[in-house]
């Protein structure tokens, strides 16, 4: 019998919906181009879904055309980063410092004035407008 990933007692499990909680708590990845704001124009403070630490500004919002929200700058430090060799790669996780939600990863190929490209799962945030 294969045992399940989820931990059983986990209390975010009673607050999330499975896509959430696939994303947010086992880190997991929505599909490129199905999230509700990877191509959002709507202006105000995307939180974290989880906790509500605001994150970024949709003033850093840009376009890279991967299909997930991504970002050039977080606000201030409530996004925290970590080292990520899942999937036999070395890159670089996006968490929200606050409550260690998995957000989505850190690139430095972004725009100018900070050269950095917070790629985020749609599904980890919510935008306050």
């Amino acid at each position: 019998m294969r045992e399940s990933l989820e931990p059983q007692n986990d209390p975010w499990k009673d607050k999330l919906t499975s896509d959430q909680y696939f994303v947010c708590r086992m880190k997991g990845t929505e599909p490129p181009f199905t999230g509700i704001y990877h191509d959002s124009k709507e202006k105000g403070v995307y939180n974290c879904l989880c906790c509500g630490a605001k994150l970024f500004s949709s003033d850093t919002k840009f376009d890279s055309g991967t299909g997930w929200p991504s970002f050039w700058e977080s606000i201030s430090d409530n996004v925290t980063t970590k080292e990520d060799t899942s999937h036999g790669m070395l890159r670089v996780e996006a968490l929200c410092k606050n409550c260690g939600a998995h957000l989505g990863h850190v690139f430095d190929d972004g725009p100018n004035p900070t050269g950095l490209r917070y790629c985020i799962n749609s599904v980890s945030l919510k935008l306050e407008k």
